[in-house]
């Protein structure tokens, strides 16, 4: 046993190292030139009231774009979504804006309904769909559109940092997602290839939505971003990882949300790229570090090492590339993490059921979901 754990921390520190590498690799990067400016459509499905969301959604009225229209979809007419889109739009008549309500949605994936409609609705070429609780700096669509620049991108998909809003164990979900996931999404675009989007926010081609058959087409995944960005590349198109950072407002929720949460995204891993989901074995340390010191006190040299990897990584991670000012402060809420995400990573190995919004869901082999 004591052989086996020091195998797997030696490839977790290697993992670190990558890790180090691959967030240089993503910041050396020269940001896009901009040359036109095609206009683009923005697509936001809605569901309630997140928090800060009418902050949320003022960010991408006040971008630093000249063309540009923002579509809105919720399921019921009484959202009260509505009335944070209202009052902003007040602020900002002189961005085009539509409201399309959906009615219930007849499919699995809610927010890939309501993406369908909205893209039927849109005008533009260029699509950028974001969900509603993401804040985007000024020159999002500006850097989108400087990055079509090149003919062969078929999606763009950004890197985020996450932002919790009151909660403990928010925070301790954000500094994980701020170092542990980011670090997974820098080290498999290094090594693979961009081959996935992240849902929080992406830009696509219009004709690869449609050669893709639609959003609709991805009705019955619960991971719809990952196999988007997943189908698009496989159709011969450049997919990349913006030089865009936007910023991902994570709600107030207890630790019964947070490991819900957390569980259902390892779930959905599991069953979208099983291969990568038992390499998470190497994304931290720590855990592993803790089970051979248990085994052999007098081994602390190995916590040290543990902890000096860890720290490289996490500082390359939340500082190097995103500037996070949450694990800066609170540094310590990184190992905490490290330990919950162990016991996350371990229970999502067994089980077939996720909640999301409320709703049970049945996970199925190829990553697709139905009620239940």
């Amino acid at each position: 046993m004591t052989v086996l754990l020091l195998g797997l921390l030696g490839g977790s520190f290697v993992y670190c190292v990558l890790a180090v590498i691959a967030a240089w690799r993503y910041k050396r990067q020269q940001p896009p030139v901009l040359g036109n400016t095609p206009a683009i459509s923005v697509l936001k499905p809605l569901c309630g009231i997140d928090d800060e969301l009418e902050d949320n959604l003022a960010s991408f009225f006040q971008q630093d774009y000249p063309a540009y229209e923002i579509l809105f979809a919720v399921h019921e007419p009484d959202d009260p979504a509505l009335e944070a889109v209202e009052r902003v739009r007040q602020r900002y008549p002189e961005i085009p804006v539509r409201v399309i309500v959906t009615g219930e949605p007849p499919v699995a994936n809610r927010k890939v309904f309501s993406m369908s409609l909205m893209l039927e609705a849109a005008r533009y070429p260029l699509i950028v769909t974001s969900d509603s609780d993401v804040r985007a700096p000024r020159d999002l669509l500006r850097t989108f559109a400087a990055e079509f620049r090149d003919e062969k991108l078929g999606l763009a998909t950004c890197p985020y940092r996450v932002h919790p809003s009151g909660s403990f164990w928010a925070s301790v979900e954000a500094a994980g997602l701020n170092t542990e996931f980011l670090a997974g999404v820098l080290v498999a675009a290094m090594l693979e290839g961009v081959k996935f989007a992240l849902g929080p926010t992406m830009a696509l081609r219009r004709e690869v939505i449609e050669r893709l058959g639609g959003f609709l087409a991805f009705k019955d995944y619960l991971a719809e971003d990952f196999v988007i960005g997943q189908q698009t590349a496989a159709l011969g198109y450049r997919t990349i990882l913006s030089s865009c950072v936007v910023e991902h407002r994570v709600g107030a929720g207890g630790l019964g949300e947070s490991l819900r949460h957390q569980l259902r995204w390892a779930r959905s891993t599991r069953r979208s790229r099983p291969a990568g989901y038992v390499g998470q074995v190497f994304t931290n340390p720590i855990p592993l570090a803790l089970l051979c010191w248990a085994l052999r006190p007098d081994w602390w040299a190995v916590l040290l090492a543990a902890a000096l990897f860890r720290g490289l990584a996490t500082w390359a991670t939340s500082q190097f590339v995103l500037g996070d000012p949450l694990v800066r402060r609170r540094w310590w809420l990184v190992p905490l993490h490290d330990l919950v995400s162990f016991c996350v990573w371990l229970t999502g190995f067994v089980g077939n059921t996720v909640m999301w919004r409320g709703r049970r869901y049945r996970l199925e082999a190829d990553g697709r979901f139905r009620p239940g």
